[in-house]
C-alpha cells in the first residue's frame, strides 16, 4: 500500500511579487510568465515556505507507463504548500461574464434545464459567483424560471433566444464543463510547485529506488540530475532497466500537485487532465473542509512518457475535429513532474526535428504553443525531461544540444557480483531454490564461453522461462541445470 509522503505544512499566502527564487536560474525564468499577474490572481494561490517531506518507507513499488482512468485513489492530507483557494468573484477566477454565460447556454442548450445550484457545482464555482450571470442572462432574455428550488434558486431553461444562442455557441466549441483557469494563473501555479522547489534527499531517492538493484554511484548520479530538474540522458544497452530507473524518478520528489482541469488563453479552451496521464487524488475530509477551487484537480506529480510512437503534433495543442476543443501537448500535461522519451532516436519524427523544437524549452524554461486561432502563447516548461536510449548520445545529437542536457548517464551491464545477487533475489520473490552452484552452471556453460554480455533483466526474465515450465509439468520450484539449459535455449535461441 502506497502511505502518503511528507508532512503537515503551514499554509501561507503566495504573492509571485515576494516570492524568494530557489533556485534563482529556474524560478525567476517561470515567474515571468506571471509577473503581470493581478493581485487578485495572487490571493487565490497558497505555497509553503517549508520543502516537501520525504517520502515514507514502503511506497509502491513500480510506477504504471501509464495511469489508467479510475476512481482516485484516497489519501490522508499531505505536505501541500499549493492549494488554490475558492474565488469569491468572477475577477477573482480571471474569467468574464461573457466566458462563464457562454457556458451555461451550451450546458441548457444539451439538457434542457436545470438548478443554479447544479450549475454552480459543474463550472466549480460558487453559486454566489454566478448568480450575477444568471440575473443578466434572465434580463437579456437568454433565460427564464422554470421553479423554484429554495430561497434564492431556481431552475433555468433557455428561451427561443437563448437556445439559438446556444446552438451557435456549442457549433463553435462543444465544451460546457468545469469552468476553465487562465493561463496567468495556472503558470504562477507551476512557478509555486515546481520541481525546481524539490531537494529530495538521498535517503527518499534510495527508497523510490528500493525495489531495484542501483549501483551506489548510478543512485548518485541519478540524484544530482534529479536535483538539477532539467534534463538527462539514460543511455547503455537493452535490458539493464533504463526505463524502470525513470518511471521512478518522479516518486523522489514525493509530494502531488494541483492542475486546472481546463486552461482558458486568447478566448480558447485547452484541456489539460487527463486521466490517462494523471493520477488524480481523493481528498481527505481535513482538505475538502478547508475548500479549494474545484476547478483544479490534486494529482500525484506525473510521469508522461513518449515512445518511438512520439510526433511533432504531440507537442502543439491538439484541436479535437468539429469540437473546437484543444487538448494541452504532453510537454503541458508533464509539468511539475517528469517527461520521458524512451527509445530516444526511434520516434517516426527526425532526432533533429525533436531537438531543434526543444532547444529554446531546455534552455530558458518555457514553451510557445500556437493555437487553432494562429495566435502563439508563451506557457511553462517545467519537468525533468529524461531522454533514455539504446544509443551513444553523441551519435544522435550535435554538441551544442548535449550541452543542454546537463547529465549523460550510463546504465551498464551488470557485475557476476550483481548479477548473482539479483537472480537470488528474485528466485526467493517467485519462491524458487537457487544454489549458488546453479548460476556457476549457468555463468560458466552461456556466458563466459561466448562472451555474453549479462544483462539486469536476464534473471527475471530466465525464471519466468523456469516458471512457466514448472507450472506446465507440475514440477517443483528448484533451479537446476536442466531448467535452466531449457530456459536458456527459449530466451537465447536468436540472441
Amino acid at each position: 500500500m502506497t502511505k502518503s509522503l511528507g508532512l503537515a505544512t503551514r499554509l501561507v499566502p503566495f504573492v509571485p511579487k515576494s516570492m524568494t527564487p530557489t533556485p534563482a536560474s529556474a524560478d525567476s525564468i517561470l515567474m515571468r510568465l506571471v509577473k503581470n499577474a493581478s493581485v487578485t490572481d495572487s490571493a487565490l494561490l497558497g505555497v509553503s515556505s517549508k520543502p516537501p517531506g520525504t517520502p515514507a518507507p514502503g511506497q509502491a513499488a513500480a510506477a504504471p507507463r501509464m495511469s489508467q482512468p479510475g476512481p482516485p485513489k484516497p489519501i490522508v492530507r499531505e505536505a501541500m504548500g499549493f492549494i488554490p483557494k475558492p474565488p469569491k468573484s468572477l475577477a477573482e477566477a480571471g474569467l468574464l461574464e461573457s466566458e462563464i454565460s457562454s457556458l451555461i447556454l451550451k450546458k441548457l442548450f444539451h439538457r434542457s434545464m436545470e438548478a443554479g445550484f447544479r450549475l454552480s457545482e459543474q463550472l466549480g464555482l460558487r453559486l454566489a459567483v454566478i448568480e450575477p450571470v444568471l440575473r443578466q442572462m434572465k434580463a437579456d432574455r437568454l433565460v427564464a424560471y422554470k421553479s423554484t428550488v429554495n430561497a434564492g434558486d431556481y431552475v433555468y431553461e433557455l428561451t427561443d433566444l437563448g437556445r439559438e444562442r446556444g446552438r451557435e455557441l456549442s457549433q463553435a466549441c462543444t465544451y460546457f464543463g468545469t469552468a476553465p483557469v487562465p493561463l496567468q494563473q495556472y503558470a504562477a501555479s507551476v512557478a509555486a510547485q515546481s520541481i525546481a522547489r524539490q531537494r529530495p534527499s538521498l535517503d527518499s531517492i534510495r527508497k523510490a529506488f528500493f525495489d531495484l538493484e542501483i549501483p551506489e554511484r548510478l543512485l548518485s548520479n541519478i540524484g544530482q540530475a534529479i536535483h538539477s530538474g532539467r534534463g538527462m540522458f539514460l543511455f547503455g544497452n537493452a535490458g539493464n532497466g533504463k526505463t524502470s530507473i525513470a518511471e521512478r524518478i518522479t516518486k523522489s520528489y514525493g509530494d502531488n500537485i494541483w492542475i486546472p482541469r481546463a486552461l482558458t488563453a486568447q478566448g480558447e479552451i485547452i484541456r489539460l487532465f487527463d486521466p490517462n496521464r494523471h493520477e488524480a487524488i481523493r481528498l481527505d475530509d481535513s482538505v475538502v473542509n478547508e475548500t479549494y477551487d474545484a476547478r483544479w484537480v490534486c494529482i500525484r506529480r506525473p510521469t508522461v512518457i513518449a515512445g518511438g510512437e512520439l510526433r511533432m503534433e504531440n507537442l502543439e495543442v491538439n484541436y479535437i475535429r468539429n469540437t473546437g476543443i484543444g487538448e494541452a501537448p504532453l510537454q503541458l500535461k508533464a509539468n511539475c513532474g517528469m517527461l520521458l522519451i524512451d527509445d530516444f532516436g526511434r520516434q517516426r519524427m527526425p532526432v533533429d526535428e525533436l531537438l531543434n523544437r526543444w532547444i529554446v524549452p531546455l534552455e530558458q524554461r518555457h514553451d510557445f504553443l500556437h493555437l487553432e486561432s494562429g495566435r502563439t502563447i508563451q506557457t511553462p516548461f517545467d519537468q525533468l525531461v529524461v531522454f533514455s536510449t539504446n544509443m551513444e548520445p553523441k551519435d544522435l545529437v550535435e554538441e551544442a544540444f548535449l550541452r543542454r542536457i546537463p547529465y549523460k548517464i550510463e546504465v551498464k551491464d551488470p557485475t557476476e557480483v550483481e548479477f548473482n545477487k539479483l537472480f537470488l533475489e528474485s528466485a526467493a520473490k517467485l519462491r524458487f531454490e537457487c544454489s549458488p552452484a546453479a548460476l556457476e552452471y549457468l555463468l560458466a556453460k552461456y556466458y563466459r564461453p561466448i562472451g555474453r554480455s549479462l544483462r539486469f533483466c536476464h534473471p527475471r526474465d530466465l525464471l519466468r522461462q523456469m516458471e512457466n515450465r514448472c507450472t506446465l509439468h507440475e514440477l517443483p520450484r528448484v533451479v537446476t541445470e536442466e531448467a535452466l539449459d531449457q530456459a536458456v535455449e527459449n530466451y537465447f535461441s536468436i540472441m
